[in-house]
């Protein structure tokens, strides 16, 4: 079956609904990624073209294919310790303060990588006594399949490359026959993050507060004004004097919450002392 032509009006179309109703910008430059992402799912539907699955898309009935087609147009490579800079900084920071209480919102959580690496950092952390044993994590994403996968916490192997052996041995369960080449962050560990579905372009609900917040390569998918407008919501939960972290290539996000440089992608919330 021959790949059906993305027009430029059917562009547009797919274009300003991820944009109306998650934020989702696609530059004209991307119309051949939207055209890739979504070629499969034409097929798979029967449709003739993109417009059929624009209307599909803006049916009151989609069967669920708007998560499907958000879901194909976001990237969620990740990995465990990410951009490590930023890992570093967090633990000299509780070292430093030893809170007896802590509250971390991954606000762009992915498949959890992000999520699991800080509950590690963060049990680490409170067996050494640098924190105590009141700490908990919230990871948050629009894609309920990612989220479905994170709660679960299997892993290829090579996706927690940068976690050292001795973490490996505490926190993780290597598979064996069937499931050789994965791994799967231990029942403890996993019980200590929760997830739920969470649309950082629309009002968010009463999630509480929190003394640290990734919002890490998410950004990337979003105009300037909608980019402030989430920077912003996000940092409402964020606690005075807490820490935020963005992607370290995202650099900082125009804001009308005051921010402090730490380091490149670290802040703190409120102007410098």
């Amino acid at each position: 079956m021959t790949t059906p032509h993305l027009s430029d009006r059917s562009f547009g179309r797919i274009a300003g609904l991820m944009h109306a109703a998650v934020g989702l910008s696609f530059a004209p430059s991307k119309k051949p990624l939207v055209s890739s992402r979504l070629a499969r799912r034409l097929q798979h539907l029967g449709l003739r073209g993109y417009d059929d699955y624009a209307d599909l898309l803006e049916s009151a009935d989609d069967g669920g294919e708007f998560q499907v087609a958000v879901d194909l147009l976001t990237t969620n490579e990740t990995y465990f310790f990410r951009e490590p800079a930023h890992f570093a900084l967090l633990q000299a920071e509780l070292q430093r303060t030893r809170p007896q209480r802590l509250a971390m919102w991954s606000a762009a959580a992915s498949f959890g990588d992000e999520a699991y690496s800080a509950a590690m950092l963060l049990a680490d952390l409170q067996t050494a006594g640098s924190i105590g044993p009141d700490w908990s994590i919230l990871g948050t994403d629009i894609s309920e399949r990612v989220l479905q996968s994170a709660v679960q916490g299997i892993y290829p192997a090579d996706r927690l490359r940068d976690v050292d052996e001795r973490r490996l041995k505490r926190f993780c369960l290597r598979g064996e026959g069937q499931s050789e080449g994965l791994i799967q962050v231990r029942e403890d560990l996993r019980e200590r993050v929760r997830f739920g579905q969470l649309n950082l372009c629309a009002p968010i609900d009463d999630i509480g507060h929190f003394d640290v917040v990734f919002l890490r390569n998410v950004l990337i998918y979003f105009d300037a004004a909608t980019k402030s407008a989430v920077v912003d919501r996000v940092l409402a939960r964020l606690r005075p004097g807490g820490l935020f972290f963005l992607g370290t290539a995202e650099g900082r996000v125009p804001c009308n919450t005051p921010l402090t440089v730490l380091a490149p992608g670290a802040f703190r919330k409120g102007p410098a002392r």
